[in-house]
């Protein structure tokens, strides 16, 4: 019998939690609003489901691998962050017309170099999915519901960062500091696990 009450927690707190994807589609939201911001979620989506996707199929290959690829994957995220954590912090906090951070590439790109998904994905199937399905479809179904589980709370820190747009614009340069040191914070806290 597969355990979705402990699935389900550990996927729910996983996703909650800030990270990469959520910090920055709150910030995105505060700046452009929930609806302008939608492209770089949708981007988050695609990128997510993708990887998820990968981490379904070739999680046994990918556990014999990880010892080699962890560092240089490692590296490679937290370069990403700091200059995600860079830009967000010179950020002035309106957009100028022309300025298209954020969309759709951005957040598919993200994904890519997001250890805190692939970690995700990867403790997701070992732990609760691979033990009791190894079939291919099912397999793909927890990667895309894994992907939803993230984007929805991805979604849910976009329309917080929306909510509190107007608070957050009259004190930009105090919430993008605070954006960008927490951005920091996850790719420090990438080494400390």
């Amino acid at each position: 019998m597969f355990p979705w009450a402990s699935f389900l927690t550990y996927a729910v707190v996983t996703a909650v939690t800030p990270g990469p994807n959520n910090i920055m589609s709150m910030s995105n939201a505060s700046q452009k609003g929930f609806r302008k911001a939608m492209p770089f979620n949708l981007g988050i989506w695609v990128g997510f489901s993708a990887v998820m996707l990968l981490c379904a199929l070739f999680c046994g290959a990918l556990g014999a691998l990880i010892p080699r690829i962890r560092l240089p994957m490692l590296v490679v995220g937290a370069l990403y962050m700091l200059h995600l954590a860079w830009s967000t912090f010179r950020s002035r906090g309106g957009l100028e017309a022309g300025e298209t951070g954020g969309g759709f590439w951005s957040g598919l790109f993200l994904q890519f170099v997001n250890a805190k998904i692939y970690i995700y994905g990867i403790v997701s199937m070992e732990a609760y999915v691979l033990p009791v399905y190894q079939e291919p479809l099912p397999l793909a179904g927890f990667a895309l519901l894994l992907a939803f589980i993230g984007f929805f709370f991805t979604l849910c820190w976009a329309a917080f960062g929306a909510v509190f747009q107007k608070l957050f614009s009259q004190h930009a340069s105090v919430v993008n500091t605070i954006m960008a040191l927490l951005l920091v914070y996850c790719a420090i806290s990438l080494f400390l696990a």
